[in-house]
């Protein structure tokens, strides 16, 4: 087995150490499917934390990053105390709770996940991989069964939703994954000499970008354009190199933008889809494009500007101002703002709005002062899916954020610092 893969089976640690770290392997492997897996695999990472807990071993609780981390399941609490729906306000305390629990496990747990950050993480670039073609696998299978044509794999049948649709994921939340992982195998591209492992890194790479434009994306798609072709070289390389990985990746995006130009269903998903949605409502239109649902939504939001309407109140009200605007299919499909910001806005208002930004600057602003390509790489994909998706309601976006978040913050070179009493 090649020394690097070999990284994934750590023996040189205490046993409780060793079971901490296959807790988490795991818990990135399960991350694409059914969230029963997720959720039992945390519950039993916590217990395990619990029962090993040594109060020599305990980081510091309260600290600002802690805090920071934990914002926005804080900020939904708050909006608990004045909800004109409490019962809804308590289900996004159950889902959202995750957000509080990561952080404080990192603090309890001893094991050292600075250490094994690369082994981690090539784990759940691995596991990505396999998920992807298992994708595809499954649309294949579809295609023969029913007598396709093989180009059939690039229609709406097996695109976007549908492609996700096995794995039972949005298609969007699935590609958040699948966009970290391509950037830590392109990291690794660029630092590894063993021929192996790089040709390895070459093909995990290959699929997962082949996934991604499948998936359909947009807004992770255009996340992964700024990563690849601005963060990488600025973060990663100087001189000669950078000019000459730029001007690779560079040809490489327009490639990729013309051939998806060229395939008429790509085309429709990835251009046609995105002037309609930044489109104004027509009448005669049964679609109601993503734009015309913003405005709506923050007319609702700035009848509360300051505290909002309180948490778990976002689709009852957008319903009732669904359907004044005559938005029918929203309405009927009780749909939220399709929007992270707008979201924040309408439930907490401009304080909860503020304290969300506050944590993407923080976020970003961590990954500047540390050099890491792969928290930035993270808060780009998170504040560009915050822009089309409300990803902090559902499940997997909620586990996503919680886990890649405090695992890269805990993961990198700078401790937390305990908060400064005075």
């Amino acid at each position: 087995m090649p020394a690097t893969l070999k990284k994934l089976f750590p023996a040189a640690d205490s046993l409780a150490n060793q079971i901490s770290y296959y807790h988490l392997v795991l818990l990135l492997i399960s991350l694409p499917y059914d969230r029963f897996y997720s959720h039992l695999i945390l519950i039993s990472f916590i217990l395990h934390t619990l029962i090993n807990l040594s109060r020599v071993d305990i980081k510091p609780l309260l600290t600002t990053t802690n805090i920071v981390l934990a914002s926005v399941f804080f900020v939904t609490v708050a909006g608990t105390f004045y909800s004109i729906n409490k019962p809804e306000a308590f289900n996004e305390w159950a889902k959202q709770i995750t957000i509080l629990l990561f952080p404080l496990v990192f603090c309890l747990n001893p094991l050292d996940v600075k250490k094994y950050r690369g082994s981690l993480l090539l784990t759940f670039a691995l596991s990505s991989t396999i998920a992807i073609l298992l994708l595809y696998m499954q649309a294949l299978r579809a295609i023969r069964f029913y007598n396709f044509p093989l180009s059939a794999l690039f229609s709406s049948d097996f695109t976007n939703h549908n492609f996700s649709g096995p794995l039972d994921i949005h298609a969007t939340f699935f590609s958040m994954q699948v966009a970290i992982a391509l950037v830590f195998l392109i990291t690794e591209l660029l630092k590894t000499e063993t021929t192996h492992y790089k040709g390895l890194c070459w093909f995990c790479c290959a699929i997962l970008a082949t996934g991604i434009i499948q998936l359909g994306s947009k807004s992770v798609f255009a996340a992964l354009l700024i990563i690849i072709n601005i963060a990488i070289p600025v973060f990663l390389q100087k001189g000669a190199v950078r000019l000459k990985y730029a001007a690779a990746t560079l040809f490489l995006s327009a490639a990729i933008i013309t051939g998806i130009y060229q395939m008429d269903n790509l085309k429709e998903r990835y251009i046609t889809d995105l002037k309609t949605d930044l489109s104004k409502a027509k009448a005669d239109e049964l679609f109601d494009p993503r734009l015309a649902r913003w405005q709506v939504a923050l007319k609702l939001a700035v009848q509360s500007p300051i505290i909002g309407h309180g948490s778990g109140s976002e689709i009852g009200l957008l319903k009732e101002r669904f359907f004044e605007a005559r938005f029918y299919r929203s309405y009927l499909a009780g749909l939220n703002a399709h929007n992270q910001f707008i979201s924040f806005f309408i439930k907490t208002g401009i304080i909860g709005l503020l304290a969300y930004l506050s944590t993407l600057y923080f976020g970003f602003r961590k990954a500047i002062f540390r050099k890491d390509i792969l928290l930035f790489a993270f808060m780009v994909i998170i504040a560009a899916v915050s822009c089309s998706e409300n990803f902090l309601d559902v499940d997997k976006g909620i586990f996503f954020y919680s886990v890649f978040f405090s695992l890269l913050i805990f993961s990198g070179n700078e401790k937390a610092e305990p908060l400064q009493h005075k």
